[in-house]
């Protein structure tokens, strides 16, 4: 590696606690990563796509009559015209944005445990990001001309109208999923080439060949390929403020009470880092269990994100507090009692659920025995992505169904159809990941072995050092 790899990834300081335990070789590194690509197709892998593809056909064939339907099979009706579709898709969009934080600004920060757990959150971005951009082109009804959407000249010489937050979320999420899928390929080309090299079946070699576009691993290509690193995570980095304020904005632009603040755009951001690294906390547990990397993806590592979700959540915790404020404060008859709706309205149980979820539960990680603890770290994440959920929903469907006029006011109930293309969604991501992790490496080899001791130039010398004196006694 060049210099500039070596000064960025330098291993830590004598005496504290190695993040990639077990002290393996740049050998061993690659050896262990590589078998989970390469060894026979497990049983208990071809169960799991199995389960999660049907439901991903759920998915389709919800999508399929949906289409012949029409979205009246929803539960959707006046006065609430956006639901689970709305509420699944911004649900969708944060999940994935713990991937570009832990790979683009925690890069950018030199947080050296981002390495172990940065290549699957990335994965886990995008595939969050197909399932998020399923529901703005399903919703709109007629989804034969969603074309309309992109700003493309059409046979009724029609534009979009760029003042809808309909488009704004085509142009922040296709935008964010562009370069997300950049910054994650470009930071496979190593571990490809490495796969190509070990490759012993011709088609997996011709394969990771062309995936690996001629990486042989020089001084030139280190250098052009961490500049590229670079001027990637640059660019992710305010995409992860900037996509979640965009769908925050399609709420706030509007008068309805309860979306109609400024608070949105950071609070959303908060929201969506937070559920982001939940899905990650559940996804990492799970693999390093499976694949036996508990070496790898240590409990420092998890520790961490925990302090990260603590965080958030609190951040989360006081958004929910200061829009409370800020209905008394404005004085709107209307504003104050949305919010008072929604905390003892027909809908309270989804607010005290979501309270609940996202500021009780994260408050465990004060304690250490707690925060190190994978059983409670386990329930703690998929309890606050349950609770995000119903963030989204509480957010959408309490500030809709009791608008102005009481006479319009409606209790809204999902049918099997909202339901099962929800459920749907999450067959399609879990089988897209199941995918990922069968067929790449699910750990980037490339940057762990920058945060071992051995990448450390000094390394050896002090190595060497320590024989001489012991050699000497």
């Amino acid at each position: 590696m060049s210099d500039a790899t070596t000064k960025d990834t330098a291993p830590l300081h004598h005496g504290e606690e190695p993040l990639i335990a077990g002290n393996p070789s740049f050998g061993e590194v690659t050896d262990k990563i590589s078998r989970i690509v390469e060894r026979k197709t497990p049983r208990v892998w071809l169960l799991a796509l199995l389960l999660t593809g049907s439901l991903a056909l759920v998915l389709l064939g919800s999508i399929g009559k949906l289409v012949w339907e029409g979205i009246g099979i929803w539960g959707l009706k006046v006065p609430v015209g956006w639901a689970w579709d709305i509420t699944n898709f911004v649900f969708w969009v944060g999940i994935g944005h713990a991937g570009t934080l832990i790979s683009a600004i925690l890069f950018l920060m030199r947080q050296r445990w981002r390495t172990s757990i940065n290549r699957f959150a990335e994965a886990m971005t995008l595939f969050a990001v197909i399932c998020a951009l399923i529901f703005p082109g399903i919703h709109v009804g007629r989804i034969w001309i969603a074309y309309y959407m992109f700003p493309l000249p059409n046979q009724m010489g029609m534009w979009p109208n760029f003042r809808s937050p309909l488009l704004w979320d085509v142009f922040a999420v296709g935008t964010y999923f562009t370069a997300s899928l950049l910054f994650w390929y470009t930071g496979l080309i190593p571990d490809l080439a490495t796969l190509r090299d070990r490759a012993k079946n011709k088609i997996r070699k011709i394969i990771f060949g062309i995936l690996a576009l001629g990486w042989r691993g020089g001084n030139r290509q280190w250098k052009h390929y961490e500049l590229a690193y670079l001027i990637l995570a640059g660019i992710s980095t305010p995409l992860v403020l900037s996509v979640h304020s965009v769908v925050s904005t399609d709420f706030a632009v509007s008068i309805i009470p309860g979306w109609h603040t400024t608070i949105f755009p950071p609070y959303f951001v908060a929201g969506a880092i937070f559920s982001g690294f939940a899905m990650v906390m559940t996804l990492s547990i799970i693999a390093r269990k499976v694949f036996g990397l508990e070496n790898y993806i240590t409990v420092n590592h998890l520790e961490k994100m925990n302090k990260i979700m603590l965080l958030t959540g609190m951040m989360v915790g006081y958004a929910y507090s200061i829009e409370f404020f800020m209905a008394w404060y404005s004085g709107n008859q209307y504003e104050i009692f949305t919010f008072i709706n929604r905390a003892t309205g027909p809908y309270a149980w989804a607010y005290w659920t979501m309270i609940t979820c996202n500021v009780i539960v994260p408050q465990i990680f004060w304690i250490k025995k707690w925060r190190r603890s994978l059983p409670v770290m386990f329930v703690a994440s998929i309890l606050i992505n349950i609770g995000m959920w119903f963030e989204r929903f509480v957010i959408i469907v309490t500030s809709l169904s009791r608008d102005f006029l009481p006479s319009s006011w409606d209790y809204f109930r999902p049918t099997f159809w909202d339901i099962s293309t929800f459920v749907g969604s999450f067959g399609l991501f879990l089988s897209l990941f199941l995918l990922f992790v069968r067929y790449l490496p699910i750990i980037s080899m490339a940057e762990v072995k920058g945060v071992l001791p051995q990448a450390d130039p000094h390394f050896y010398a002090h190595k060497s050092h320590r024989v001489s004196e012991e050699e000497n006694k």
